[in-house]
């Protein structure tokens, strides 16, 4: 008996939520039919593939080893499928995209209604994690990540950097007074990130020559909550010029220390799972984003 496309989409449902429940609750389906599914699949494999436990459904072995297949049978089927679509000369479809929220607040909602109107049929599904996630895993078609990539699965377009500066409200300067210098600096209300910890490295140098590591008095894991402290005069914080640009040209944040400010800045950059065929959209996606980010006033 050959596998059919539907049960490897729910197979890989239930890997991805955990339950029979939830994956029917994503796909739209009944309980019993996905669990039916599942049990056909099981069936022509000759092996289970889920060990079913009191509260969830976890891998065997046989299913593990089956997950990265399946996925890549889906994702070559789409790509087939997207193939087939843009030689009619028009790209449709679903793309699935993620970013950080304040890449995606800040940067990427302002530029949707022209990509739109350049390919009104394609669907776009816009997601945010703070953090690094599997593409696959997450259904996502191409991802924004700000920073240095380790995933040698992806491939990666780089569409420039981003320049890091120390922001903070007039409000707060002048309740708290200016820093002068990186002592007086440690002295202040500081915003930083719950993690990673990486982001509480900041665009300045000690006497050493070492860039300088701050510790929070406040924190967040993400970058939107603290730029909203800052604005409320919460203290000091650091970000690209990509989320605070607006906020800085409108005089709402302004710049601390930028004479002792050393030039530095993060990448942005598009990834998307490697395989052999890219589909159009993505390309569009990420060829548009490239043009677009071209033209913004931040960008290094």
């Amino acid at each position: 008996m050959k596998i059919e496309l539907d049960e490897l989409v729910v197979f890989l449902a239930i890997v991805d939520t955990g339950s029979m429940t939830a994956a029917a609750e994503r796909l739209g389906q009944p309980v019993s039919t996905v669990s039916r599914l599942l049990g056909r699949l099981e069936e022509k494999l000759a092996t289970p593939l889920l060990r079913r436990t009191t509260r969830r459904l976890d891998l065997t072995d046989e299913g593990n080893a089956f997950v990265s297949d399946a996925r890549g049978i889906l994702h070559a089927v789409q790509a087939a499928e997207d193939r087939l679509v843009e030689r009619r000369g028009q790209l449709s479809g679903q793309l699935r995209i993620d970013a950080a929220t304040p890449f995606m607040l800040h940067v990427l909602v302002p530029l949707i209604p022209e990509y739109r109107a350049r390919h009104p049929n394609v669907t776009l599904t816009l997601s945010s994690n703070e953090g690094f996630i599997d593409l696959l895993e997450r259904r996502v078609d191409l991802a924004v990540r700000i920073g240095e990539l380790k995933d040698s699965t992806l491939h990666s377009r780089l569409l420039g950097h981003a320049p890091l500066r120390l922001v903070a409200s007039p409000r707060y300067l002048q309740t708290h007074g200016t820093p002068t210098t990186i002592e007086e600096l440690m002295r202040h209300e500081l915003l930083g990130f719950s993690e990673p910890d990486s982001l509480n490295v900041w665009p300045l140098r000690d006497p050493d020559g070492k860039r300088v590591r701050i510790e929070p008095t406040l924190k967040s894991s993400s970058g939107e909550t603290l730029c909203r402290l800052a604005l409320q005069g919460m203290g000091i914080a650091s970000f690209s010029d990509f989320h605070t640009w607006a906020d800085l040209e409108a005089g709402r944040l302004v710049e601390v220390l930028p004479e002792l400010t050393i030039p530095a800045s993060r990448p942005i950059q598009a990834v998307y799972y490697r395989h052999s065929a890219v589909s159009a959209k993505i390309e569009s996606m990420v060829s548009y984003l490239a043009e677009s980010l071209r033209r913004q006033p931040w960008l290094c």
